[in-house]
């Protein structure tokens, strides 16, 4: 039988209020799925641009998580 190499994967999804980072495997393991919500003020509703601040401020910090989780660096992404 053939030896196959695992594939990792590393995927990075903003929404309208959330950022996250996730690290799979190619045969579905799920490694690493931090993320972060921005949570307006109440009664203030969806603001685009502090979201996007919000997410700009946060998205290295959750790589760093993601990796740290999954006991990877960057060289070990496929």
């Amino acid at each position: 039988m053939e030896n196959k190499k695992n594939l990792i994967a590393l995927g990075i999804e903003g929404s309208a209020n959330k950022i996250g980072v996730g690290i799979v495997t190619s045969d579905g393991s799920i490694l690493s799925n931090p993320r972060k919500t921005f949570i307006t003020p109440p009664g203030q509703g969806f603001r685009p641009k502090e979201t996007a601040d919000h997410h700009r401020t946060e998205v290295l910090g959750i790589l760093q998580t993601a990796l740290k989780e999954a006991n990877l660096n960057l060289e070990e992404i496929g």
